[in-house]
């Protein structure tokens, strides 16, 4: 493709994504009338309790860098810094006389509240109103610096630059800073666009990736000053706060995952790279054939649901799978891939691809060279060791020894480990509460769960064709 004409058709892409994701005046107009109302009314309901205090929109919607259709609203409600954490119960408390019956509360440095208003699903937030970022006493307190900096830093153009961005993010899989994506947040993408401009130009930056990235916008350090202080490869450091690296969630996987869809973009511009193809799951019987062809062991560990807010929710899983995952190397067992998936209302699910569900009794296990003091109690172990089918011998200078393995079916091993929870081999705890009642399943043994829950489907479907959206 000529370079001219490549130019003209990622500019067309562009204006067709910014028509489809910019929100209309009257949905401006809807969004900041509803959202301002809200914290209008919440400082006075605040006030009428005898708390000092003043309700914010923060954000996206603040910041008028939200994506068409999205009703997500971040409301603060500062306090004086005379109050101290106690009194976060007691603000949540007023903000459910307000919100009605549709809300959770959730816990990250400290409590709040998610509830449903009105079709707006909304965080209520309370922080510590502080004089500079850097006096916060949670993150949360730095928010406000946050939308006051892009505020004053970001014209109409670059707003559509950071929507366009967002909409990238989103269409590849690496948006959110949430625990479930470890990808890049609404505030990261801002500071990429105010740092290169426009969309393409961060596009072109990453896409010429040389190990490690350092965006200093406020010129704190020196280069090498910043790779000391932070040993991320992605480091942008705060303009608010010079201590914190805004990228710091960035996963290494979402970051490279931008990095090779950039590189692509640009070499064959699509739309495809902001809307991906919905999946359409495999039928039952080619869900079987690509199962049978691989010839290896999928692993399946389903538990049922735990109450718990997503971010906590899939800290319990991540921890889960690696714990389950040591388990299973441990045991001797070659895992060629691992996922973790939950519809965070009724299911979680573990998937391991073990390249053999069963291993043979025997196992070789090389002992110390025999100049090493290790030699005599490696003697003593397994001499007298009912496990022992060969040896101790020697070969190429080292004691060798032949013993018989302790699980040879990778479903015994993990139903021996899990049976009693887990916990001892680092099972997360609420994961261990429902871990006892956990079904195994491997591979044909899937398909009643396969044909009874379609977002399983669409998950199990992505795992088996392997390759990210845009390169279908």
């Amino acid at each position: 493709m000529e370079e001219k004409n490549k130019e003209g058709i990622i500019r067309e892409i562009c204006e067709e994504v910014l028509r489809k994701v910019t929100p209309s005046e009257r949905e401006k107009e809807e969004v900041l009338h509803f959202s301002e109302d809200l914290a209008k009314k919440l400082t006075e309901k605040m006030q009428s309790f005898g708390i000092k205090a003043e309700a914010q929109v923060q954000g996206s919607i603040a910041k008028d860098t939200w994506l068409t259709g999205e009703r997500d609203v971040d409301m603060f409600i500062l306090l004086p810094k005379t109050y101290t954490k106690e009194v976060f119960p007691k603000v949540l408390d007023v903000v459910k006389t307000l919100v009605g019956e549709k809300w959770v509360e959730a816990y990250a440095e400290h409590p709040y509240i998610e509830a449903e208003v009105d079709g707006y699903r909304i965080d209520f937030v309370p922080c510590f109103r502080v004089e500079r970022a850097e006096e916060a006493i949670s993150s949360v307190d730095r928010t406000p610096f946050h939308t006051s900096y892009v505020k004053k830093r970001i014209n109409q153009q670059l707003k559509n630059e950071v929507r366009l961005l967002k909409r990238f993010m989103r269409g590849i899989d690496t948006y959110g800073a949430e625990i479930k994506i470890g990808g890049f947040s609404g505030y990261l993408c801002e500071l990429l666009i105010i740092n290169y401009g426009s969309f393409i130009e961060a596009l072109r930056a990453f896409s010429d990736w040389r190990g490690d990235v350092v965006i200093d916008l406020e010129g704190f350090y020196r280069r090498e000053e910043a790779r000391s202080l932070f040993r991320e490869p992605l480091v942008i450091v705060d303009p608010v706060d010079r201590r914190r690296n805004v990228a710091s969630s960035v996963r290494e996987e979402r970051l490279k995952e931008f990095i090779v869809a950039s590189k692509a973009f640009l070499r064959s511009p699509s739309l495809k790279f902001f809307y991906p193809l919905e999946t359409i799951p495999y039928d039952v019987e080619r869900l079987v054939k690509a199962i049978r062809r691989r010839g290896s062991a999928l692993t399946l560990i389903k538990i049922k649901a735990v109450e718990a807010v997503p971010d906590v929710l899939w800290g319990q899983l991540y921890k889960t799978q690696r714990a389950l995952l040591n388990v299973i190397k441990g045991g001797g067992f070659n895992v060629l891939r691992s996922c973790v998936w939950s519809d965070e209302r009724s299911i979680n699910v573990f998937l391991f691809e073990v390249e053999n569900r069963y291993l043979t009794p025997i196992k070789r296990h090389v002992g110390p060279p025999i100049e090493k003091e290790e030699c005599e109690f490696f003697l003593s172990k397994y001499l007298s060791s009912t496990r022992t089918l060969s040896g101790p011998y020697l070969e190429g200078g080292r004691w060798i020894v032949d013993v018989e393995r302790e699980y040879t079916d990778v479903v015994k091993l993990l139903r021996d480990k899990i049976k009693g929870g887990g916990r001892e081999v680092g099972v997360a705890d609420l994961m261990a509460k429902v871990m006892p009642e956990a079904q195994i399943l491997v591979n044909e043994e899937i398909l009643e769960l396969y044909s009874s829950n379609v977002e399983f489907a669409k998950f199990l479907t992505d795992y088996l064709d392997g390759r990210p959206k845009w390169l279908r």
